[in-house]
This record gives C-alpha cells, structure tokens and sequence, in this order.
C-alpha cells in the first residue's frame, strides 16, 4: 500500500495520540496495570505502576463496595442531588451553587500540579469504568462521564461544611441573623489523637493513634484501602466515598491523623443597603450580582426545575432575609488544592518534606497529630485562618460597609498553634484547646495569638481523661495506649464544654422517692460506659431526656435540680414503658446495628470511645456516629506496623461477607493486621483480579 503525505502524516498523529493515551497522560488506564488484592476482610489492596493507576483501582474497589453512596455525595456537591433525590436534595444543590463551586474549580484548575491531574483523571476513569460495566447501578445517567472538575467541585462543598459555613448560611435563611453568635461546637461525638514518643514508650517505638469519630454511614463515614504505585507510594488509611487518595493513615515511615477544630473559620457581613439592590462600601455604591440556582423538585413523576435567587457582593455569596441583607465569607471557597495536599502528605517520608506540604495552607481546618519512624511526634491546629482586622467583634456579623473588614490574607502555617518533639513525650487533642496539647509546661501560649482567631480555650470530658491517663505513668506500653484509646469512663466532676449538670450528682434520692432507684443507680454508678453496665443505662436514657430540653437552657447553660428531676421521671417512664424495668444495661439500650444484626455497644456521648445515636425500635437507639475507621500505628526504626477495625466490614452490600464481619471484633476492642509488604498481603489473599 502507497501511502501519500498527507495519509502519512495523519496516521502519525493518530500514532502519537495512542501513544499519548498509552502513556497515561490524561489517557486511558489500562486495567491490565492495575491489580485489587481482597484479603480475608475484604479489605481492598490496590497496585498499580503509576499513582493513577492506583486512584483509578481505588475508584473500581469502592464502588464495588459502595457505588451508591459515591454517586449520591457527587450529585449532592456538584447540584444535581434534586434531579435524582427531589426535594430532599434541594439544600445541598443550593448551597454548592451559592458558593460558586463549579465557577472556583474552573478558575483555579490550573493551580492543580500535572502529576495530581493524573490521579484525578485516573479516579475518574475508574468510576465511569464501573458505570459502564454495572448500568443497573447508575442512578442519575446523565452526571456521567465523572471529570476531574466534578470530583473537586464536590470537595469544595465538603470543606465549605466542614468550615460550619453551612450553619451560617441556615442562620441567615431561618432569620437568626444578625442576632445570631457563632457557637463553640458542642462536641460530644467529636475525635481524639494521641501520639507517644519513645521518651513516653520506654522502648525503641513511637505509636500514633488514628481515631476520628465520624458518621458510621454515609458520604464521611471512613473506606479503609491500601494503595501501592510505582511512584512511590504505599499508604494504609482510610477515605471518603469520592476522593481520590487517602485522608489519614500511614505509610512506612511516617502517619498522621485528624481531628475537628473550632477556630473562626468563616464569617457574616450585614450590608449598608440604600436600595433593592445596591449597597455602600466607604461611601461608594456597589450592586449585587443576582445569581439563580437551579433545584429540582419531583411531581407525578415529573422533574420540575425551580430557580433560588441569590446574590454576590465583594465579600462573597449573599442572602437576604426578614431583616437585613448578608454576605459569608470563607477561606475554604478560595483554593481547590486540599485534596491534592492530603496526596502528597501521603507520599511524604520524612517530617520537613510533610511539613512542606502542610505549608501549602490548603487545608481549610483540622487539627493534625503525627508521628513517624524518626521518633517525631506533632501537632498543630492546622487552618486557613484570615488576618482579620482586630477592631471587630468577628463572633457577630460584622459591618459590611467597608474594606476595612475585607480580609484576603491568612496565617502561615508557622503562625498556628503547634507542638513538636515535646519532653512530655505526648500529644493528644480531642477537639478541645490547642493550648493543652502536651505536658503542662510546653503548650502553645494562648496570648500569642490574636483574639479574632477565636481558638478553643475549653477542655471537655475527653480531653480531661485523656490527659489524666497520659499522665498516669512515667512511661506507657503498647497496652496501655490501647487502654487508653479505648477508655470509656466519664472524669468526676463531668466536664461537658457546652453544658453543665454535675448537681444530679449531688441530688439526694431520698428528696425524690418516686425517682430515688433510678438516681441512684447513676450516682453509684463507676462512669464506665460498657455495654453490660446498669448505671450506664440508666444514664444514657437520662442524657438523651436530658438533650431534649438543650435548646432552652439559658446562657449559662448550668442545668438545676428541678428540670433535672423531671428528666429523670422522663427516663423512668420511658424505660419501664419500651422494657417493663427502670434497670437496663446500656449494651440493652443502644445497639450497634448493620441489617439484620443488632449489637449490644459500648460507649457515650464523649468518653473517649464516643458513640452518639438515634431512634431505632422497641425504645432502642442505633448507633450512627462515634468510633469509626480505628488505625494503631507502631513505629520503629526500620518497620512501621498497623492494626485497624472498622464498626461493620468494607462493604455495603447486604449480600457480601464483608457486610457486617468486622462487627464482632469492633465490639469486643479487638484489630486486624495490616501490612505494608506485598508478599504478606498476597499470603492473605482472598481474591486478586483487574479492574474489569
């Protein structure tokens, strides 16, 4: 066959264009390159030759496990949940589009490094792969394909609501502002991280607990993966349904961990309006931008778009309610690169080199604890936080007349309050002060920090245990820090940041004979939250009584004898009501619940092994929030080791083995063993296949 120069020079092109895809430069994986190893919990251990190839098996191996949850979460931070979900999808579709999600990726799309566009090109890859070959599970066709921009666009919701600017927004809508005053979380679910040097251990290892409470269900509960490339990567962790690489867990040298901080993240501007639509910034006229938001609504079978007014001002995506007109604003909406900070902060191999990536200041919060084979231990109550101008009360809307409130600066990750290598040999936080990180003597000081930072200044129930039990011995084995991260006891008096009813403790029963046996109980009680405790039952029921009348409390929130004795005839009625007696065990009260399986479980509302549930059955509750993905790392010099448990198993579907099989080990404080070395993970292989 002849061939003419033009033919020539098109099969050429044609040549470099399947030479480009077969090289993976925004190409087609070739599954052939990626292996997904099952091990006995069907834990998914993924290879890969280049970082992509591995996002794109993790993307394959979580929806096998879970491919409704991932596509729900990116309808819901992409806008499009209504057209799939109907009115029950509307707040979030409204609010990814209140704050210009899709507008900030594709302006920022750029600031993403070629080597992470790769990663999310390959996740994306994996998950329209998995579209294509299981279209029974596609539950909104037309989201796909799934793009890189989608799956960041989707972040940046997530780190708006982690921000708690999603409060801000409900405050403004329901007409709490401008009265409205930003809140200190009561954190009774909250996360505890505990790392000890080898000081503290008395041996030649340095242990890092990852122990973040989260959501047992749902968009943030935790995937446990392991993920190995070519590329240097080889990382045991957990992630989210949706992100493209793991948010905390280890590698061989090095692991960190997070839990939830509460400095002001973002804030609320009243505007000056003169008019409808115009407002003044230093004597100068501005007018809103009108923005429209499409949501859906599902009538008939009909899907009925509904377009939601909102505005833009300077100081960014603006509301207006009964009383006056609001703008939010928050760092979180001002960079796209947290995901690929969390990827790099995985590949990292050394304290300096993970510092650095902390440096980028992508992270909108968390508090960081670390540790790694070196003996370095860390902390920081990491955050984008603006330098804000001192004069203003920033816990209270704030004038939105004038640039003078117009923050665009943020604290370097110097600036923020950090431990590293104390002589204390620990740290630990448990979404409490970053000033009581360590021993006594080498906190962070809280007067080198600007007040309009707002930092946590409060300990709360975890924290106080925490730090009494850190103190308990010169030095700590392996088994007391399991002991410790496993505690369950409440301190004396109890220490809740956000509410005070120490006085049922002084109460005396004989001044309350109709509720005298159940008081009792609770006052006799050891404040150990174990599943087979009375005490412990009885005060469970009293506390969610107790929650119910949380919202009319006064500012002191100190709660008195009287209301506290009709909640204890609240909890009395309702247990000889739902269990014909006023003693129950706590493990008969709530229940750690997958299917068909119900579990008696351990744990309260902030002691150290937090759990926090809702409305079952039969007066029970289930379990939705608390312990969760469990990581207990050992460092050595030259070995890193890593024990895990989650509370069901790896999958979602109720048909699989892994539906429910790591229920029993959570239950009784047990963990599997994880190993970075291939030759272990294939000696325990249950199943070794390609993405395909």
């Amino acid at each position: 066959m002849k061939y003419t120069s033009k033919s020539f020079c098109l099969i050429l092109v044609i040549h470099l264009i399947g030479s480009i895809f077969s090289h993976n430069i925004f190409g087609q994986i070739n599954p052939e390159n990626v292996e997904i190893i099952r091990d006995a919990y069907g834990v998914p251990h993924i290879y890969g030759r280049t970082d992509a190839d591995t996002a794109y098996g993790l993307a394959w191996a979580h929806a096998e496990d879970d491919f409704l949850t991932i596509q729900k979460a990116y309808l819901a931070g992409n806008g499009q949940l209504s057209q799939w979900k109907g009115k029950g999808g509307v707040g979030a579709d409204f609010l990814t589009q209140f704050i210009n999600s899709k507008e900030t990726v594709l302006n920022l799309y750029d600031t993403i490094s070629e080597e992470f566009k790769a990663v999310l090109h390959g996740y994306a890859e994996g998950l329209n792969a998995y579209a294509k070959h299981h279209p029974e599970e596609v539950i909104l066709s037309s989201f796909f394909p799934i793009t890189p921009q989608k799956i960041l666009i989707y972040s940046q919701l997530q780190l708006f609501v982690s921000n708690q600017g999603d409060k801000l927004v409900e405050a403004i809508y329901t007409n709490q502002m401008p009265k409205y005053v930003k809140p200190f979380e009561e954190d009774v679910q909250g996360s505890n991280l505990i790392a000890l040097s080898r000081s503290k251990t008395g041996t030649d290892e340095t242990f890092l607990t990852i122990n973040t409470h989260q959501p047992l269900e749902g968009p943030t509960s935790w995937y446990e993966a392991h993920l190995v490339s070519e590329e240097g990567t080889n990382i045991i962790g957990a992630t989210f349904a949706g992100a493209p690489c793991i948010l905390t867990g280890a590698n061989q040298y090095l692991g960190w961990t997070h839990t939830v901080n509460y400095p002001d993240k973002a804030d609320v501007y009243e505007l000056d309006m003169v008019s409808k639509n115009t407002y003044l910034i230093d004597g100068m006229e501005h007018e809103l931008v009108t923005k429209k938001a499409k949501v859906y609504v599902h009538f008939i079978g009909l899907k009925i778009p509904i377009k939601k007014k909102y505005y833009e001002s300077i100081y960014g995506p603006t509301l207006k309610n009964k009383t006056a007109v609001f703008s939010v604003r928050t760092p979180s909406t001002t960079n796209i690169n947290a995901l690929e900070q969390w990827w790099r902060m995985g590949k990292a191999r050394s304290f300096s080199e993970f510092y650095k990536y902390l440096e980028w200041n992508a992270l909108p919060g968390y508090n960081i604890g670390y540790a790694d084979r070196n003996d370095t231990i860390f902390y920081i109550s990491n955050g984008k936080i603006p330098r804000r101008n001192p004069n203003y009360d920033w816990k209270l809307p704030v004038a939105g007349n004038t640039k003078k409130t117009l923050w665009n600066t943020y604290y370097k990750t110097q600036e923020l309050p950090q431990v590293i290598a104390p002589k204390a040999g620990y740290i630990y936080n448990a979404n409490h002060s970053p000033f009581r990180s360590t021993g006594t003597d080498e906190n962070p000081n809280p007067d080198d920090f600007a007040e309009a930072m707002n930092y946590e200044r409060y300990d709360n129930n975890r924290s106080t245990r925490l730090f009494a039990l850190l103190n308990e011995k010169d030095t700590l084995s392996f088994e007391d820090f399991k002991r410790i991260k496993y505690d369950r006891k409440l301190p004396t008096p109890l220490n809740y940041n956000f509410i005070d009813f120490n006085a049922l403790f002084d109460m005396n029963p004989k001044e309350y004979p109709d509720v005298a046996l159940v008081l009792q109980q609770i006052q006799e009680w050891d404040r150990v939250a174990d599943a087979n405790s009375y005490g412990a039952g009885a005060y469970a029921v009293f506390y969610y009584s107790l929650g119910e009348y949380y919202s009319q409390l006064g500012p002191s929130k100190i709660v008195d004898p009287p209301l506290i004795y009709n909640c204890l005839k609240e909890a009395k009625a309702y247990m000889l009501k739902h269990f014909g007696t006023t003693e129950i065990r706590l493990g008969d009260f709530q229940k750690l619940v997958r299917g068909d399986k119900e579990l008696p479980i351990y744990g309260l509302p902030d002691v150290i092994t937090a759990m926090r549930g809702k409305a079952y059955k039969n007066g029970r509750v289930k379990i939705n929030h608390g312990e969760t993905y469990i990581g207990l790392i050992r460092f050595s010099p030259d070995k890193t080791t890593v024990r895990s448990v989650v509370p069901y198993g790896s999958s979602n579907h109720p048909s699989s083995k892994h539906f429910d099989d790591q229920m029993e080990m959570y239950q009784h404080f047990k963990t599997k063993q994880m190993s970075f070395d291939r030759s272990d993970v294939i000696q325990g292989a249950k199943k070794i296949y390609h993405p395909q």
